[in-house]
């Protein structure tokens, strides 16, 4: 390990000489109505599709303001503001640091950006986009206040190092509009920056695109042919999911996913109808899609193998989830069998919902479910998964069931 860290540091000593990039002046503070209007609705749509909103706004903060802690096998960094406040936010920078930084990781100061802003991605928009999406945020109310201190393990925190992985890893590429689904996926939607599995300098691993990885504790399932869903994603399911967060053969979105479908439901209908197609067809060959997965519900057989988390499934969840229950029928919710949490190989997404809960991806219309978190201990919450994975799937058991539960329960600050 310290022989990886000498050599990334090598790299970044002559990557910083290679990639050195100076400040740009500071501009005066630019007036809102200098914007054209249809530009800046522009940008907002850019925005949704972004989920600037979501990751740049804390939990109770101003929308834009930053401090929300992004988690990482490194540590934690914190968004920053990116409302027109002139001392704390954007209010000093020119459209060019603005696109620079979007393009190449380096703030109006020089400093090197941490890829937890998903440069990588954002490289891949138009210039017409992007002068969109300024003028959007620079017509925000501005709010004043301090970036915290990103919290992160020796020697990450020294910023020099990230002009080594931008030379490592980010590479020019030209824009292109043609498939407007992979122009948005790709680019400002950054789908592969939750859906991607990562190295182990936090790169996502190119020829593995889609496969599937770990964001904020959740499994984000793969996008491509190795989708383990049990029923097949269409064009118009996807459609309906990421502009509703439900579908009636799927489950509904939770955790991060239910955030970016807040977002998408603001966005135009064409662009969201232009994502479900890209990924519908990275889909296409799925075991879903070609007649390799079924539904099961070997109800009696997970009775007799977990007697206790049939006991507690009858008590706490049967009333919403057996077959013709009231809530099935009223509120529409597919089956738990069909939901793909059940069937991938580890059990946090399943355990975030029960000891969580959920709310309507939007609005207040579709399913919700209460939390369960302080309703059972560990071993009982891990009993309850255990019966719904061997009642509703072929699949083996989860290990380590308990230990999950922990740390469920520590992500979700429980």
């Amino acid at each position: 390990m310290a022989g990886l860290v000498l050599g990334l540091i090598a790299i970044s000593v002559a990557a910083v000489v290679l990639a050195w990039k100076p400040a740009l002046p500071p501009v005066p503070p630019v007036a809102a109505a200098s914007f054209d209007r249809a530009t800046v609705l522009h940008g907002e749509t850019l925005a949704r599709l972004g989920n600037c909103g979501t990751c740049h706004t804390a939990a109770g903060g101003r929308p834009f303001a930053g401090g929300k802690a992004v988690q990482t096998p490194f540590g934690a960094i914190f968004s920053t503001n990116i409302t027109p406040d002139p001392a704390t936010g954007l209010g000093r920078w020119s459209l060019e640091a603005f696109m620079r930084a979007m393009r190449e990781g380096v703030s109006r100061d020089g400093s090197f950006l941490y890829p937890a802003f998903p440069y990588d991605h954002f490289r891949r928009t138009t210039d017409r986009d992007l002068a969109a999406l300024y003028a959007f945020l620079m017509t925000r109310p501005p709010v004043s206040t301090q970036a915290a201190e990103n919290r992160l393990a020796w020697p990450y925190g020294y910023r020099p190092l990230l002009a080594g992985w931008s030379f490592l890893y980010v590479r020019k590429e030209a824009v292109d509009e043609t498939d407007r689904g992979r122009y948005l996926a790709e680019g400002l939607a950054h789908c592969g920056a939750c859906h991607t599995p990562r190295d182990r300098w936090g790169a996502e691993v190119v020829d593995r695109a889609y496969d599937g990885a770990w964001v904020d504790g959740w499994y984000a399932p793969p996008l491509n042919a190795r989708s383990p869903a049990i029923h097949p994603w269409t064009e118009e399911m996807l459609f309906a999911y990421l502009r509703t967060g439900l579908s009636p053969m799927h489950a509904a979105a939770a955790g991060p996913m239910a955030e970016v479908v807040r977002e998408l439901s603001g966005v135009p209908e064409a662009d969201v109808r232009a994502l479900a197609t890209y990924f519908a067809g990275l889909m296409a060959d799925a075991p879903a899609a070609t007649g390799g997965k079924t539904t099961t519900d070997k109800q009696s057989e997970a009775d007799r193998m977990h007697p206790e988390g049939a006991t507690l499934f009858a008590g706490a969840c049967a009333s919403c989830h057996e077959a013709g229950a009231p809530m099935m029928m009223q509120q529409g919710r597919p089956p738990l069998g069909w939901g793909t949490s059940l069937h991938v190989d580890a059990a946090h997404d399943t355990l975030h919902v029960i000891v969580q809960g959920f709310a309507p991806p939007v609005g207040r219309a579709g399913p919700a479910m209460p939390a369960f978190g302080n309703d059972f201990t560990d071993r009982q919450l891990a009993e309850i998964a255990a019966y719904l994975r061997a009642r509703y799937t072929d699949l083996p058991p989860w290990p380590n069931l308990e230990q999950a539960v922990s740390d469920v329960r520590k992500e979700g600050g429980q």
